[in-house]
């Protein structure tokens, strides 16, 4: 039995890959696949703090490793949240001081260093996500052909 597809276009597509496939089996299913990155608890408690706060905080670590994980933990105090809901909001505190010290610790040996700078990437990424939520890659696709593309008239 084939398995049902949304439109012909699909369907067309699925059949060529068929067709292309020596073993003579379809490697179209229909299943949808969703990947989620499974965060430790340090990594979890990286607060999502406003973009410009969170800049600040990368180059701090970038510098002076720590110090950029050390005042992203006082933004837990002031009401950032974090991806550990279910924590007290003094343990996601210590998690981060915890990880501020680690860093400082290990800097000796330049891991920390790299550590600390990969920390303040993260927390901008997290800035940068909860400014643009996740779109798919389709609708990327069609945004920027209509930002580089000229209308058909």
């Amino acid at each position: 039995m084939e398995p049902l597809h949304k439109d012909a276009e699909t369907a067309a597509a699925a059949a060529a890959v068929a067709a292309a496939d020596p073993r003579g089996a379809s490697t179209s299913s229909g299943v949808v696949v969703q990947v989620r990155e499974k965060k430790g608890p340090l990594r979890a408690a990286i607060p999502y703090m406003p973009f410009p706060v969170a800049v600040i905080c990368l180059f701090l670590n970038t510098f002076v490793p720590g110090l950029g994980t050390f005042v992203s933990a006082f933004t837990v105090l002031c009401g950032a949240r974090t991806d550990l809901p279910d924590r007290h909001v003094c343990c996601v505190f210590w998690l981060n001081i915890a990880a501020a010290l680690i860093q400082v610790l290990t800097a000796i040996v330049m891991v920390g260093w790299i550590m600390s700078i990969f920390w303040g990437m993260d927390m901008v990424i997290l800035a940068n996500c909860q400014m643009h939520p996740p779109i798919s890659t389709a609708t990327a696709f069609s945004l920027l052909l209509k930002r580089w593309m000229p209308p058909i008239p």
